[in-house]
């Protein structure tokens, strides 16, 4: 069973500080002229899992890559800490549907490729323990040497998350991590990756086309609706970690969901 126990100072920094670490509006975004965000308000608590679910083309992207500071072209504002972000930064890391590990790059070098930017601090030695340190926590010590190409895609995403973590960024996106694995694999990737981001205290948006996923990882489950996007349903999912995901209580959340989703269907017809 994996350790979800946060670090220490994380727990320390979370109780005195009641500011949200994540605090975004968008009033407005468009793209060719069509409206496809409108009317967001999103605050994400330090350590907190919020999953956004809804139908193709609603946005959820979007909005991760706002969040990102990857496009800045919309009306309204994105902090962090209670500071604006204009752009990309150090504090935030991202995990993409696919790997993207760069195939002339072993693994290890992989998961340290952000060290010119988000983790310049420190020795080459210690950013070398971190990166160890990481693919042990994603279950691939000893692996480091490898190319991308010795990987099956498990364990290339197993890369991915611990790139994401690499510099101890406070909050991290994932775009439909888990999409490209089968079932199984899926299920394992879903519990390591929640047993990492809780010992390291990390904030996550998850983006996921999967209810299950969504009520297995997160503390919130935000459903949006489409044209414009908008959140349409939030459920608090006020279930004691680790869950069982045969548990009757996600099953009725997974109901409410369902039928905020089937609501916005109707409404598009």
């Amino acid at each position: 069973m994996s350790d979800t126990r946060l670090l220490p100072e994380r727990v320390a920094a979370v109780a005195r500080d009641d500011t949200p670490l994540l605090d975004l509006r968008v009033e407005r975004k468009c793209y060719d002229g069509r409206i496809v965000l409108a009317d967001i308000a999103l605050q994400v608590a330090r350590g907190e899992i919020v999953c956004l679910v809804g139908p193709s083309g609603c946005g959820k992207s979007t909005l991760l890559r706002i969040v990102a500071g990857l496009d800045g072209d919309y009306r309204g504002g994105v902090r962090l800490d209670g500071q604006p972000l204009d752009g990309p930064s150090a504090r935030i890391g991202v995990i993409f549907q696919e790997p993207r590990l760069l195939p002339w790059l072993s693994v290890a070098d992989n998961v340290g490729f952000a060290a010119g930017s988000r983790a310049t601090r420190g020795s080459r030695h210690g950013r070398a323990a971190e990166v160890e340190r990481l693919l042990a926590e994603a279950g691939l010590a000893g692996q480091g040497a490898l190319l991308p190409s010795a990987l099956s895609g498990g364990m290339a995403q197993r890369a991915a998350i611990a790139r994401g973590l690499f510099g101890e960024p406070e909050l991290l996106l994932l775009d439909e991590p888990f999409s490209a694995v089968d079932a199984l694999t899926r299920m394992r990737l879903q519990t390591l990756l929640l047993g990492v981001v809780q010992r390291h205290g990390t904030a996550a948006i998850v983006v996921t086309h999967d209810l299950d996923e969504a009520l297995y990882l997160g503390d919130r489950v935000l459903m949006l609706g489409a044209d414009p996007g908008r959140i349409d349903e939030a459920v608090q999912v006020d279930i004691e970690r680790p869950r069982d995901r045969r548990d009757a209580r996600l099953a009725a959340l997974r109901g409410r969901l369902l039928d905020a989703f089937h609501r916005l269907h109707d409404a598009g017809d």
